[in-house]
């Protein structure tokens, strides 16, 4: 057996390989940001399309600083990234995170809460599309990618679960408008992206039901997002009623019938991951 040395303990780390993974991630997100945002201001493009292509930069760089520090690091091949079985992957992640959020709606307008104003031209949907999407991979690479991951390998996929869905939660309680109620239904949308994750093993079909369900959410049907401000939107809506229905001024995702519709796709998933044996073990157990 090979005896490793304090340096080479450290470096293997889960500890380090978490600390050093998101510092160089985050470091690529901001200088990316800055260079996308200086050099599109150079351009004749209209601030939409610009949004849009600057979504579309930071996220590729995200996607590829992820794949070479870990293909570096790890010394294999990323392919939770792989090109193989994207297309099912984002299909399976776009319906499913568009119809909980439809239905999440849905309950806010059979209760009254719910109208449109108006119907905007689909041109509306750029930088709704452009802020989710990067949004969704940002965050996914952090949450699900870097944390959950790296941090499964030593606690196997039950602990990391919970605990990456809790910090995913916590780390939302930060948003304007949050509430507990709001925590939790972040809190089971973490469940419900690390059960996709598991079920997958490609960071692809969690980052597809977040952006579906984000986007869904702001850029269609025009409802405020984990408590930020109301972007433009395919519908002009105006929604309002009991808190603990509508969401507040989180959002609808700040709402019971959400933490109901998280939870039941996650125990779905979690049924097929125990079906197909896909848990991992805790290292001490294998």
């Amino acid at each position: 057996m090979e005896t490793l040395t304090t340096k080479q303990k450290i470096f293997k780390s889960p500890v380090t390989k978490m600390i050093l993974a998101l510092l160089v991630f985050m470091t690529v997100v901001i200088i990316g940001q800055q260079i996308a945002s200086k050099l599109l201001t150079l351009t004749p493009l209209d601030k939409d399309y610009r949004n849009l292509l600057k979504g579309l930069f930071v996220s590729t760089s995200c996607v590829l600083s992820y794949i070479l520090f870990f293909k570096k690091y790890e010394k294999r091949a990323v392919t939770e990234f792989a090109s193989k079985g994207i297309a099912k992957n984002l299909i399976i992640g776009i319906s499913v995170g568009f119809i909980l959020q439809s239905l999440t709606i849905l309950v806010i307008y059979l209760n009254g809460s719910y109208s449109v104003a108006a119907v905007n031209p689909v041109s509306f949907i750029l930088i709704p599309f452009a802020i989710m999407f990067t949004v969704a991979i940002i965050e996914e690479i952090l949450v699900r990618g870097i944390i959950f991951r790296v941090l499964e390998e030593k606690l196997g996929s039950h602990i990391s679960l919970t605990i990456s869905s809790v910090l995913f939660g916590v780390f939302h309680l930060a948003n304007p408008h949050g509430t507990l109620l709001s925590g939790i239904c972040i809190t089971t949308a973490g469940f419900l992206f690390g059960a996709a994750y598991i079920y997958s093993r490609s960071l692809w079909l969690p980052i597809a039901l977040h952006f579906a369900w984000n986007f869904t959410q702001s850029g269609i049907f025009g409802a405020i997002t984990s408590g930020n401000e109301k972007t433009n939107s395919l519908l002009e809506s105006k929604i309002q009623g009991p808190e603990y229905i509508t969401g507040g001024e989180f959002g609808p995702e700040g709402s019971i019938q959400a933490i109901a519709f998280c939870v039941v796709a996650t125990i779905a998933f979690l049924i097929l991951i125990h079906k197909e044996n896909k848990i991992i073990k805790p290292s001490r157990k294998r």
